[in-house]
């Protein structure tokens, strides 16, 4: 693992597919441009807003998004993560897939999100993501990368979850993928502190994209696409404005608060 560049975007993705994407690609050539060599997309990144039009489109939006990845990924030769786009499962369903591409165009790791976001939120909107996707079933991947460490996967309520980072740092990952389209609401109590904790527990960096803004009438993000060290440190924070957060991810750093901190290898109740 070498020191490098990574960049977490913020995205206000709308029910429109091909604006979408040119909003994350003028987005990704602003964080290359920056010197990232690592890229994330946040979830629902080429599509946001309407659940009605998502499933009759989702053929398309699964097609146009993997082809989307692979195609920015070799134009500016770097590592992409497509945090969450609906795949058809062939019963009415979609899994909700985080792709992770690398600078070939080739398919690295992909993940079924795992963790459904069926809630009544508090502001009185009710999510009920089960409706439409199918919950993944295997733990996320953790795709070895002897240039940018060892890459967990995960997707946005995924987060409330820490025996699944757990998991993910016994199987040796260092750096933490949480993009997501974090509600408004919930948001601005929990989203910081929750990856600052993933963060600090599993000494490991976190990278987190975001949606931000209103997506139609009744969705909402909370924003703040962060990047955060293993010590909890926030190193970036892009905001509530659509932009890019970057960071450098360094194995320096990570060795010095795995060996300051050995809490990993203390563990006692596996």
């Amino acid at each position: 693992m070498k020191s490098y560049f990574a960049a977490a975007i913020q995205m206000n993705s709308l029910p429109d597919l091909q604006k979408n994407l040119v909003q994350a690609e003028e987005l990704i050539d602003v964080a290359v441009r920056r010197g990232a060599e690592l890229v994330t997309l946040p979830e629902n990144f080429s599509f946001l807003g309407d659940e009605v039009a998502k499933m009759a489109q989702a053929d398309a939006i699964a097609q146009e998004s993997e082809k989307f990845l692979k195609t920015v990924a070799q134009r500016f030769q770097i590592t992409i993560l497509g945090g969450g786009f609906p795949v058809p499962v062939g019963n009415g369903k979609v899994y909700n897939t985080a792709l992770l591409v690398g600078p070939n165009g080739q398919e690295l790791a992909r993940y079924e999100k795992v963790h459904l976001f069926d809630v009544n939120v508090p502001d009185g909107n009710t999510y009920r993501e089960s409706e439409t996707v199918l919950a993944g079933m295997r733990v996320p991947p953790i795709y070895p990368s002897k240039e940018l460490g060892s890459l967990g996967l995960s997707v946005c309520y995924d987060v409330r979850f820490p025996e699944l980072y757990r998991q993910m740092s016994q199987l040796g990952a260092e750096v933490l993928f949480v993009p997501a389209a974090f509600t408004a609401y919930t948001g601005k109590d929990h989203w910081q502190v929750l990856l600052q904790a993933r963060a600090i527990e599993n000494t490991c960096y976190v990278i987190a994209p975001a949606q931000t803004g209103r997506h139609n009438a009744v969705r909402q993000s909370h924003g703040h696409a962060m990047i955060i060290d293993p010590w909890g440190m926030i190193l970036a924070d892009a905001g509530e404005e659509v932009g890019v957060a970057i960071a450098e991810i360094r194995p320096t750093r990570l060795e010095q608060v795995r060996r300051q901190m050995p809490s990993l290898q203390h563990r006692v109740f596996v």
